[in-house]
């Protein structure tokens, strides 16, 4: 049976349940604590990139913990779910629920999910714990918001926006966990150039933030044929000629009218990791 410290409704309802943070724990050290003491976890996948999301290392830790992992396959209004169950094999990813917050697509089924799997632990205390981990800008905030109703957690553009623990109250039984979100200790960005490029591929480092955006974009371009050009109406396999046109196009200029082809290429991206240009990254290595 769990032996996490029991607390009195009493106690609860005297404490502050929708935004509480907690700023004396160092991250990672907050995440490792949060799977700790939570009852089961949600891991926040992106359906365009479902392998390269998930967290294998945190995975194993929960695992090791005997905690119950459901997996959020969020942003699935950017995919078509029939051609995704094709290209991944999702009974290991089981239990999971397809989930977009903009098409409110897989709420009430998340919600019944979460409260089946917590009546089936039988749990000794009144107050059940739902840690929610993901990669950094994965969406968690946003998906906790549309799941209790109101703004609850922060949100930004930003990744990692997330800095501390927040705890918010899903129901009068259930309160949410919410992490700072969290790259593999294997994943170094900052030197491995394959992992800079999965970073901006599944939205870990923002546009706005990525070195050598070009580098990402011609990357893109080669293992995803035509999704740019189709997207922009430009027939080229240039990265640098599909750069100078779209950028003469938006007129993106520097001084003595100079194409700024930094600034297209973080046009691209920006739009790649909104969604308008739809890719679906586990298709690609």
């Amino acid at each position: 049976m769990p032996t996490r410290t029991s607390f009195s409704r009493s106690a609860w309802k005297k404490s502050k349940p929708d935004y509480v943070n907690d700023h004396k724990i160092k991250f990672p050290d907050a995440v490792r604590e949060i799977i700790k003491t939570s009852d089961i976890i949600l891991e926040i996948l992106d359906a365009r990139a479902i392998e390269k999301t998930r967290n294998l290392e945190l995975e194993k830790l929960i695992e090791s913990k005997g905690k119950k992992i459901i997996r959020v396959i969020n942003k699935a209004d950017l995919i078509s779910i029939s051609q995704l169950k094709k290209e991944v094999e999702l009974k290991n990813l089981e239990p999971y629920v397809f989930y977009s917050v903009r098409k409110n697509i897989g709420k009430a089924k998340l919600r019944e999910k979460i409260k089946i799997e917590i009546k089936k632990l039988k749990l000794p205390y009144p107050i059940a714990r739902v840690g929610i981990i993901g990669y950094p800008n994965i969406g968690k905030s946003s998906l906790i918001n549309s799941l209790v109703g109101g703004k609850k957690a922060s949100t930004s553009a930003e990744a990692g926006h997330t800095r501390a623990v927040h705890k918010i109250k899903f129901t009068n039984d259930i309160l949410f966990l919410d992490t700072p979100g969290v790259i593999p200790d294997t994943e170094n960005s900052n030197i491995k150039t394959q992992d800079l490029k999965k970073h901006a591929q599944i939205n870990v480092k923002t546009y706005d933030k990525i070195k050598n955006p070009d580098f990402i974009v011609m990357d893109i371009m080669k293992k995803h044929p035509n999704k740019i050009q189709e997207h922009y109406k430009i027939k080229t396999n240039d990265v640098e000629v599909l750069l100078e046109k779209l950028g003469k196009q938006r007129n993106f200029l520097k001084k003595g009218g100079v194409i700024d082809t930094d600034r297209t290429a973080r046009l691209i991206l920006k739009e790649i990791q909104e969604g308008k240009i739809q890719i679906h990254f586990q298709v690609s290595k």
